[in-house]
């Protein structure tokens, strides 16, 4: 992958800017990587650098210059095409916005809003902390006194915060005056869908096996083409309350247990951000998902309206 797999960058008139740390990251770790070429002919893949917070308008606009100006639009209509955006592109009768929201790889930042996130193309970064720990191995058979760590803004109203602050068995912090102690001393991080997710990869390079509250289906969680989620995080709807999220934690065997925080620890050193990017980092499997995707689909003009 590394010698082979090409992305051209487009020059466009929109400069790139952002101040979403995850977005900035990949960006810059792309644009100084060896995947670049300045050869459009011998490109696997084409990067619309455009800022993630663009309007539409500008969006659909810009499509179509790249229509008229280039010739490799139209050859998949968009499908081997890949831009970054941060709250996702809703369907529009606009044939530029269409063919940008069917086909081409939108890479937004995790979680992602309801709707605006096509699974088996787009692309969901891992969250970036801005204050990482200094991280040792997680423990070996590490005696954790808690069942469940939820770090909380402390504002937002959740009858669900309320009941796991007056169960002894879970710390909720919303001001954490040592977070690694906390998370190092709790056998599940609990993970309000939506809410801060920032701390992911720390918690799970300690131990710290995901539990993940959620009201729907989770289609965007990051790297799904490459993490086994399934092996190695808890996912429990809504309706139970507290209640429901204790039980099945609770009715995790300790081999099973195990075997989740073995995979979390070991999958955590692909949610990580470097300045310079490393092997198996984050940015390296990032790229890997879209090298997966350098084989396109194209959609009929049909259906386009």
């Amino acid at each position: 992958m590394l010698s082979t797999f090409k992305i051209f960058i487009y020059t466009t008139p929109i400069p790139f800017s952002s101040s979403t740390p995850p977005f900035s990251l990949f960006h810059t770790s792309l644009v100084n990587s060896p995947f670049i070429t300045q050869n459009p002919n011998e490109a696997n893949l084409f990067f619309i650098p455009v800022s993630p917070d663009v309007s539409t308008r500008s969006l659909g606009r810009l499509v179509k210059d790249l229509r008229t100006n280039h010739p490799y639009w139209d050859r998949t209509l968009g499908a081997d095409h890949f831009f970054l955006s941060n709250a996702g592109i809703e369907f529009s009768s606009d044939r530029n916005l269409l063919e940008l929201k069917k086909n081409s790889i939108q890479i937004t930042v995790f979680p992602t809003n309801s709707g605006n996130f096509v699974p088996h193309k787009d692309i969901s970064l891992p969250p970036f902390n801005p204050s990482p720990f200094a991280l040792p191995h997680a423990p070996v058979n590490n005696t954790t006194p808690f069942l469940g760590y939820l770090e909380w803004d402390g504002e937002t109203e959740s009858s669900l915060v309320n009941e796991l602050n007056d169960d002894q068995d879970f710390v909720v912090e919303s001001e954490p005056l040592d977070d690694l102690g906390r998370l190092q001393n709790s056998k599940f991080c609990v993970y309000i869908y939506g809410g801060d997710v920032t701390w992911m990869a720390e918690a799970m390079s300690l131990g710290c096996v995901p539990a993940v509250i959620m009201d729907r289906p989770i289609q965007d969680l990051p790297l799904m083409d490459i993490l086994r989620w399934s092996e190695m995080a808890v996912f429990v709807g809504t309706r139970g309350g507290a209640g429901e999220l204790k039980k099945v934690l609770v009715d995790i065997s300790k081999d099973r247990y195990e075997r989740m925080r073995g995979f979390a620890v070991t999958a955590s050193q692909h949610l990580v951000w470097n300045s310079s990017p490393q092997p198996y980092d984050a940015f390296h499997m990032v790229v890997y998902q879209l090298w997966l995707r350098r084989h396109t689909i194209r959609y009929g003009r049909r259906e386009m309206v």
